[in-house]
């Protein structure tokens, strides 16, 4: 079973559900859950729950002990930014150190490669068949939940004013379906991004021009922290199989570049310079 997950705290979510039902066949079920009704699609042979939380989104570390056959999650989310920037955004939740914004310290969930970047490139198509002045972009690893099943947030940001753009959210919620219809593509690898910023326009046009499929990025606001555990989850924790690591080179500060490439040559894990 594959979720889609939204909150009623979330403006966006709220706005992308709507389109999800009105541009997809789901049925109300007789399920409930956390007092809203659960609502079902079977869609070339996948079964899709489309379940509503009464808490942030963030915050559903408990969830799969209520849908513990789940295959994929993807939250339908707000994103926040201080640039005010419109933006359609893909990423993997996880923390690399405390928990903070929800999830388990030092805890990255599950990345789904595949389906992370076919959201972004079906962002990317319908950013332009509907003509929206929007960005499309990766994000990096970051709050939770963190959870053992391949997981992401496909968000819409990032002010009141995007949140509550009916046009963008459906370009959220088909880019979603979207990503569905494919999963999942296990003959596919993967890389891991290294550095740069929390939106990274390098990994971003790699994936959209190149088809480099990304798992967990790490960005340079956090890598002085980065040990051989956390990297190594990087790995073990994406569905595809890492082959390399991608790194932003000019985004990684001169005391990180060496303990960077330390650690990868301790993993074994082959790395490009961008």
């Amino acid at each position: 079973m594959i979720l889609l997950v939204a909150s009623n705290k979330d403006i966006a979510g709220i706005n992308i559900v709507k389109q999800v039902l009105n541009n997809f066949p789901f049925c109300k079920t007789e399920e409930m859950h956390q007092g809203n009704p659960v609502y079902h699609v079977e869609t070339e042979r996948k079964q899709v729950n489309l379940v509503i939380l009464k808490d942030e989104s963030i915050y559903a570390q408990d969830l799969l002990e209520h849908f513990p056959k789940t295959e994929l999650v993807i939250f339908l989310s707000r994103h926040s930014s201080q640039s005010g920037k419109p933006t359609l955004s893909v990423h993997t939740p996880g923390n690399f150190g405390n928990a903070e914004l929800g999830g388990l310290s030092r805890t990255l969930s599950i990345a789904p490669a595949a389906a992370m970047v076919d959201a972004l490139k079906a962002l990317e198509q319908f950013k332009l068949e509907m003509n929206l002045s929007y960005e499309v972009s990766y994000e990096c690893t970051h709050h939770g939940p963190s959870l053992n099943v391949p997981t992401m947030f496909v968000e819409l940001g990032s002010t009141p004013r995007q949140w509550r753009d009916s046009v963008a959210a459906e370009a959220i919620a088909k880019a979603a379906m979207m990503s569905i219809l494919k999963f999942p593509d296990s003959s596919r690898t993967a890389a891991i991004g290294i550095g740069g910023p929390h939106y990274n326009e390098k990994f971003t046009k790699m994936a959209l021009e190149n088809d480099t499929l990304f798992g967990h990025i790490i960005p340079k606001y956090v890598l002085s922290n980065i040990d051989a555990e956390i990297l190594m989850q990087c790995v073990e924790r994406t569905m595809e199989k890492i082959t390399c690591a991608i790194l932003d080179w000019k985004g990684i500060t001169s005391m990180d570049k060496r303990k960077t490439l330390q650690m990868l040559e301790n993993a074994n894990l082959p790395y490009k310079k961008v």
